[in-house]
């Protein structure tokens, strides 16, 4: 039986092309840069009839410089939101009035926010007063009381 001979530039250039596959089925941005310098390396090994030893050493330059340069590029790609609070619900609620289900004092109570009941602290004002939100800390909304307008 008789193994196959493939030109070890053509194996690197395959490598990389299964790399590059195998972060399409599973993305995270790693298998591409060293991918990436598999086919680098294959396409100099075609090119210039690289040995072995260099083959390697070009490669693992090619997939440090490949992970430096997407990492890089990849950091600088997160941009500001236009909504800070998009996903922190209780942050959104500070600045509204509510109105307080039970006594809300320095050590507790509750306030109705919407359709459900939220702990709070602050105040003081007892049940049926509202409140403004001026804060939150963990899942408990720090409140004040309102004051209303003076008259106009």
């Amino acid at each position: 039986m008789t193994g196959m001979n493939i030109e070890p530039g053509w194996a690197w250039l395959i490598g990389g092309v299964i790399l590059l596959i195998a972060e399409v089925i599973a993305p995270g941005f790693f298998l591409v840069f060293i991918g990436a310098a598999a086919m680098a390396a294959g396409l100099f090994t075609l090119l210039f009839g690289l040995g072995t030893v260099p083959q390697l050493a070009l490669f693992a330059l090619y997939a440090l410089l490949a992970v430096l340069i997407g990492r890089r590029f990849y950091a600088n790609r997160h941009h500001d939101s236009d909504d800070p609070l998009l996903n922190d619900r209780a942050g959104r609620l500070v600045g509204k009035v509510v109105t307080v289900v039970s006594d809300v004092d320095d050590h507790g109570g509750r306030v109705r926010v919407g359709d459900s009941e939220w702990s709070a602290r602050g105040g003081p004002a007892t049940a049926g007063d509202r409140v403004r939100i001026t804060g939150v800390d963990g899942n408990c909304l720090k409140v004040e009381a309102e004051r209303p307008l003076p008259p106009a």
